[in-house]
């Protein structure tokens, strides 16, 4: 590094570390400035829990493996990266939920758990004739004032009623945050709700209503990938950061002040002295850099889940034909061990032979986790159980792949949102160009992660101005 040039660390090369480096690149060309940046990776490979793998005619997503894009976040981003021809839609997403094993149809209109359009809602056979007529006083209810953050689940029990809730909101709200719907916060889960509910009659009208906002885009009932898989814009961002130092296997062991700069000191003995910090980590890690423990204080609450994946491959001849759907979700009063399954080829046909099925599975929630821990052996058991019980498959798998994510879900508990602004707000008074993103702070999807890079990204280069 010259001596007129200033230099700033990214800690973390996942999606959120590479959009903000990606981000702080195209500024510092645009603005011509002098700023070297560096991304500091702890594992051997960036992209963090996206992870393709491409081989014998299948694509597998070890991590995450679709994408809803409400706001245009990442298409924007495909398009500046050249990758707008690779942006594929999910053919289909016909949900189910199983309540007592048995699978139901989502009805058309579902969203953030809610229904937003009455007569799918009203004829489905999802709910009981009694627990729609309890929903429907959410019409007729006083919205009421949003004073301060509370429980998601028990709001949404006032106005829609407790049937609802078990079979519709909380397997598909935990489906997205895996948490116990009763401590997820309302205020970190539905942000939008105070600027809606004062326009709407009740919480079905109000998410209608953001629902159908110009803002609202890109067809927001169906999932996106890319045809390469998700790795692909993983790749296409580090083909771009051209003029940025990638460092991984290597850990950040502490930050410290020295002078008007930050010191990062590294776990193979060395150290990087710099103007400007983004951490694009979990809350547990980033409070390991610093002394200063009571940074991260309103945070330690925040539990952090485990899960784990299974990819299955299967002959198209051993899933039974009545089962219709792509996905399903396992409502708290089902006996199964599975929280959720994907049919990966139905939504994606070019990422399997004609006559074979991918189904994904998801095991893992809050007050489970102990699964994650048996045997491959085990787990591949327990799910083919699972499965059989649910839609009648039948035989062994052709190849199985799990993938454990170890304390890699955030649950957004009541109050987070609070907690996120007193853990900035500390950071900012201890370390002014120190910046934080990722899934521990305001949102956990990747068009959110990558929305809190860019913001993040921006925040920090007007702090160094």
């Amino acid at each position: 590094m010259t001596d007129n040039k200033r230099r700033v660390a990214i800690i973390g090369g996942g999606i959120t570390g590479l959009a903000a480096a990606y981000h702080l690149q195209q500024q510092v060309e645009r603005q011509g400035l002098q700023i070297e940046i560096v991304i500091i990776e702890a594992s051997h490979r960036f992209g963090g829990y996206i992870q393709t793998v491409n081989e014998n005619g299948y694509q597998i997503e070890k991590g995450p493996d679709s994408f809803t894009d409400h706001k245009g976040t990442i298409a924007q981003l495909a398009s500046e990266l050249g990758l707008a021809e690779q942006l594929v839609k999910s053919r289909d997403d016909r949900k189910y939920v199983a309540v007592n094993e048995d699978l139901y149809a989502v009805p058309k209109g579902v969203q953030f758990g809610i229904p937003t359009e009455i007569t799918p809602f009203m004829t489905s056979d999802l709910v009981s004739w009694s627990g729609k007529a309890r929903a429907t006083l959410d019409f007729l209810l006083p919205q009421g004032k949003l004073e301060g953050d509370q429980s998601l689940g028990i709001w949404m029990r006032k106005r829609l009623g407790g049937e609802v809730v078990e079979n519709i909101a909380e397997p598909l709200l935990s489906g997205i945050y895996n948490g116990d719907i009763d401590q997820l916060s309302l205020e970190a889960v539905l942000p939008f709700l105070p600027e809606y509910k004062t326009n709407s009659k009740g919480l079905m009208s109000s998410v209608r209503a953001y629902t159908r906002a110009p803002d609202f885009v890109n067809n927001y009932l169906q999932s996106f990938s890319f045809l390469g898989g998700l790795s692909t814009l993983v790749d296409a961002l580090i083909q771009q950061l051209s003029d940025i130092k990638l460092k991984n296997g290597v850990r950040v062991s502490s930050i410290k002040k020295m002078d008007d700069q930050l010191m990062l000191s590294l776990n193979n003995q060395s150290s990087i002295k710099v103007d400007g910090v983004m951490i694009a980590a979990s809350h547990k890690i980033a409070e390991t850099f610093f002394l200063e423990k009571e940074i991260f204080e309103d945070l330690q609450s925040m539990p952090l889940n485990t899960v784990a994946t299974i990819s299955m491959i299967f002959d198209v001849n051993q899933i039974s034909p009545d089962f219709k759907g792509t996905d399903f979700y396992i409502s708290r009063n089902s006996d199964v061990s599975i929280t959720s399954a994907t049919f990966m080829s139905r939504k994606w046909e070019h990422i399997t032979p004609k006559d074979k099925e991918l189904i994904k599975v998801y095991i893992g929630r809050t007050g489970d986790e102990a699964i994650v821990e048996l045997s491959d052996r085990d787990i591949e058991k327990v799910v083919l159980q699972d499965l059989h019980k649910l839609i009648g498959l039948k035989g062994m798998p052709e190849k199985v792949i799990i993938s454990r994510h170890k304390k890699s879900m955030p649950q957004y508990i009541v109050g987070h949102t609070k907690s996120v602004e007193n853990v900035k707000r500390k950071l900012h008074e201890h370390y002014p160009t120190i910046r934080l993103a990722g899934n521990s702070y305001d949102g956990i999807s990747l068009p959110k992660c990558i929305a809190q890079a860019q913001i993040s990204a921006e925040e920090l280069l007007k702090e160094m101005e």
